[in-house]
């Protein structure tokens, strides 16, 4: 099976350096488990562990173990006894992800996921990096690199991303200058933020929210915590990767300065 770190479009590499500032071009050799099935594009490096500890991983007959190695070019990787497939060219796509989409690659409850919204030729062994919640909407990246994956979720490659708030009410300027400072939410303070006042109509308030964190529902429980709960949200930008006039529901690849952009530290 060949590796990913070999990969790359048109002569330009789409495989991120290596967090640790190891050297490209030597043989990769044995490496964990966790990697090989993340590099195939299966699930991410997360979920692989756990499928590890589920016991539902085998190297060559033998049911591996959480911290086990294997070579994907000469070893047999399966999971729930299916080979794992040769890695797919990696991909990056950008997806305008509509409200009522949960951002996950299955659902127990059955409710509608991003993975419906593609073609079945594209979806395959796509995940989305990170999470846009159901009630929200706008820019979700989603990719078939879960070393990808690892790096863009890695707060080294915290990029800023954008959002494009209505809440109720109006604001106070001094409202406004808490979140701005940061607040406490479960006892640890949110990370400064940028927000800005773009208009008011009806009783309600369109916010610029710039965040390089994203804890769980953050924007909306820091707008409650304030006393304007959040009307309608929608990332429009991840680092300078924009919505622009990608309808909702609709999604394109990236290009190669987009994923350079994407995979560069931010300065």
């Amino acid at each position: 099976m060949a590796s990913n770190r070999d990969r790359s479009v048109d002569g330009i590499s789409m495989t991120p350096e290596p967090a640790d500032g190891r050297a490209r071009g030597k043989p990769s050799g044995d490496e964990r488990l966790q990697k090989v099935i993340a590099a195939a594009g299966v699930c991410s490096r997360r979920h692989a562990e756990d499928l590890l500890r589920e016991g539902r991983v085998s190297v060559n007959g033998q049911i591996a173990q959480l911290g086990d190695k294997a070579d994907s070019r000469r070893d047999r990787v399966c999971i729930d006894g299916a080979p794992i497939r040769t890695a797919d060219p990696p991909r990056l796509l950008l997806l305008n992800k509509p409200k009522g989409v949960i951002s996950s690659c299955d659902d127990p409850r059955g409710r509608p996921i991003v993975l419906d919204l593609l073609p079945g030729d594209v979806r395959r062994g796509l995940h989305p990096v990170g999470r846009l919640d159901a009630d929200s909407r706008g820019a979700l990246l989603l990719t078939n690199q879960g070393q990808l994956t690892l790096q863009l979720t890695h707060p080294r490659y915290a990029h800023t991303k954008t959002y494009r708030v209505w809440v109720k009410g109006r604001p106070q300027q001094a409202s406004l200058e808490r979140w701005r400072r940061g607040l406490p939410l479960e006892g640890r303070m949110t990370q400064p933020a940028e927000v800005h006042c773009l208009e008011t109509d009806h009783g309600h308030t369109l916010l610029e929210v710039k965040l390089r964190e994203g804890r769980n529902r953050q924007i909306r429980r820091v707008a409650e915590l304030l006393g304007h709960p959040v009307v309608d949200l929608q990332r429009i930008a991840i680092a300078t990767i924009s919505l622009g006039s990608l309808p909702e529901g609709r999604w394109r690849p990236l290009n190669k300065g987009e994923w350079r952009a994407l995979t560069s530290p931010p300065r």
